[in-house]
C-alpha cells in the first residue's frame, strides 16, 4: 500500500477538513496522521494530512479528482509520495560539522533526501566529499567573480535537478538576485538564536555580552540577511568561566543537531510560510527512524 500525504492551505472556513477526511475515504485512503492550524492572525487555515492507499488509488487519481474540492473551498492543495525522497545540494566553506552530520544522517537514512552535489569556495572536504561518492564542485567567490561564481552555483544547481539547497556553514553572502531564483526551497544554519546577535561573530558577541544561553536558528534564505523565516531553533547553557571558543565548540552540536531537524520537516512537507513566520507542524509517528539497525 502506499503512503502519501496532502499538504492544504486556504482560507479558515468550516467544512475543510469534512472534505478533506471525506474525499480521502471516498477514495479508499485511511487517515493515519494529521495536523491542523487556524492562524487567527492571517484568518488562513494549514494542514498536514498522512494517508494509505489501501485500494491502490494511484497519486495521479488523488491530484486529478480533487480538483473540484479545492476549487469548492478556496485550497492551495498538494498530494506527495511519502517515499519519494529530495535532492539536496549542500553549500559548506571551511567548517564541516554539519556537513559531517548531514552525511551520516543520509548514510543511515536518517533524512530522506540524496545529497546530489557539495559545492565550495574551499577544498578542504573535497576528499569526504568524493569519497562518499557524491560530485564535489569547487568556486572560488571573491568581489571580483561574484556574479560569475553564482552564476556556475546555479548552473551545477539545476543540472543536479536540486530541490533544496543548504546553506551548511556556508560563509558567503548570496546576492539578492540569487536569493530570489531559490526562494523558499535554501536552508541555512545561523549561528546564533536569532534574532539576537547576528552577523559574522555572534559567539563572541554572546560572550561579551555575558549570557548563558546560546543556540543556532535554521531559516529559509531571503535577500534580507538573517531575517527569513525561521524553521527551527535550540539552545545550550553556558557559565562565564567559558571562552568564546568554548561557546564555539558547543554550539556546533546544536548547530548540526538544528539544521538537521530543520531539514526533516522540510523533506517531509511539515513546514508552511506564513508571511515572514512559518508554520512547522509535529513529524508523523515512525518519520525519524532510520534504516540503520545496529
Amino acid at each position: 500500500m502506499s503512503r502519501y500525504c496532502v499538504t492544504v492551505t486556504c482560507q479558515a472556513r468550516r467544512g475543510i477538513v469534512a472534505a478533506i477526511s471525506g474525499y480521502l475515504a471516498e477514495k479508499g485512503c485511511n487517515i493515519s496522521d494529521s495536523a491542523q492550524f487556524d492562524d487567527k492572525e492571517t484568518d488562513r487555515f494549514f494542514m498536514r494530512t498522512s494517508f494509505v492507499a489501501e485500494t491502490g488509488t494511484t497519486l495521479e487519481t488523488l491530484r486529478r479528482d480533487f480538483a473540484p474540492v479545492a476549487e469548492r473551498h478556496g485550497m492551495q492543495a498538494q498530494f506527495h509520495d511519502e517515499s519519494e525522497r529530495l535532492n539536496v545540494v549542500v553549500m559548506v566553506s571551511r567548517f564541516g560539522h554539519c556537513l559531517n552530520d548531514l552525511l551520516y544522517r543520509v548514510r543511515i537514512g536518517a533524512l530522506p533526501i540524496n545529497i546530489v552535489a557539495v559545492i565550495s569556495n574551499h577544498l578542504d572536504f573535497q576528499k569526504l566529499v568524493v569519497n562518499h561518492d557524491i560530485p564535489f564542485h569547487y568556486i572560488k567567490v571573491t568581489k571580483q567573480n561574484k556574479a560569475e561564481a553564482e552564476a556556475q552555483q546555479l548552473a551545477i544547481i539545476q543540472e543536479a535537478g536540486a530541490d533544496l539547497i543548504v546553506l551548511a556553514r556556508y560563509m558567503q553572502v548570496l546576492s539578492d538576485a540569487m536569493c530570489q531564483e531559490l526562494s523558499g526551497r535554501t536552508i541555512n544554519i545561523h549561528h546564533s538564536f536569532l534574532p539576537s546577535f547576528k552577523g559574522a561573530h555572534p559567539y563572541h558577541q554572546a560572550h561579551a555580552r555575558g549570557v548563558k544561553l546560546i543556540g543556532a536558528t535554521a531559516h529559509y534564505v531571503t535577500a534580507e540577511l538573517d531575517e527569513g523565516p525561521i524553521i527551527e531553533q535550540d539552545i545550550i547553557r553556558v557559565s562565564h568561566n567559558q571562552s568564546p571558543e568554548d561557546y564555539v565548540a558547543l554550539g556546533r552540536d546544536v548547530e548540526s543537531q538544528v539544521l538537521a531537524r530543520a531539514i526533516h520537516a522540510h523533506a517531509h512537507r511539515r513546514v508552511f510560510l506564513s508571511g515572514k513566520k512559518t508554520i512547522v507542524f509535529p513529524a508523523s509517528p515512525g518519520s525519524y527512524a532510520s534504516s540503520f539497525r545496529g
